[in-house]
């Protein structure tokens, strides 16, 4: 996760790489709910920053860096989609119920969807980060940029050149990793 850019543009061609490969993702019931909200004009991603930060306070490094990337890329999942797919004839259900769902899977695979835009911009030399939108600023980034009712967004995503010079930073510089051990059980928990 990279949280400060370079100031150099980054090709279309790749832009849509990241997408093309981002629609490739698992969706259940090949439902497709999601959708992708890109931001490369200065001006736009302004327009994010302004829509998605509180007026008038003063950012902080981590927002300082983060203003500097030259692409932003806000996933969005449709929950109507999966709903309308599942009440399809070949899925056998015939309502809308939510009910029947154990997790939001519309946010999961706009979540993996995501992850694949990660995963090109590190197989194209770039540098990336995903994180979320605060809650209190959705309804001003909906209306800057005419997000529908039927899609939320589940993050957003920047996209840049790494600075030369940047090292490591966030909870990575304080925090270890979680060894396999920690975090895998095979047969049974714990086990």
């Amino acid at each position: 996760m990279i949280r400060e850019y370079a100031d150099t543009p980054i090709e279309r061609a790749v832009v849509d790489r990241a997408l093309a490969n981002a629609v490739r993702a698992p969706s259940a019931g090949f439902s497709q709910g999601w959708a992708f909200l890109v931001l490369d004009d200065r001006a736009d991603i302004d327009r994010f920053w302004e829509a998605t930060t509180t007026p008038g306070e003063l950012p902080d490094s981590w927002l300082r860096g983060m203003t500097t990337a030259p692409v932003v890329i806000v996933p969005c999942s449709s929950k109507t989609a999966y709903l309308r797919r599942y009440a399809e004839d070949d899925k056998g259900w015939t309502d809308l119920d939510e009910a029947r769902w154990p997790v939001p899977f519309w946010h999961m695979d706009a979540a993996m969807a995501s992850l694949l835009i990660l995963l090109t911009a590190v197989d194209e030399g770039l540098g990336a980060c995903f994180f979320g939108i605060p809650p209190e600023h959705e309804a001003a980034t909906r209306e800057a940029f005419g997000i529908p009712d039927d899609f939320d967004p589940v993050g957003a995503i920047t996209l840049g050149h790494r600075r030369p010079a940047e090292a490591p930073s966030g909870s990575p510089t304080s925090r270890k990793r979680r060894p396999l051990s920690a975090v895998v059980h095979r047969g049974s928990w714990g086990g």
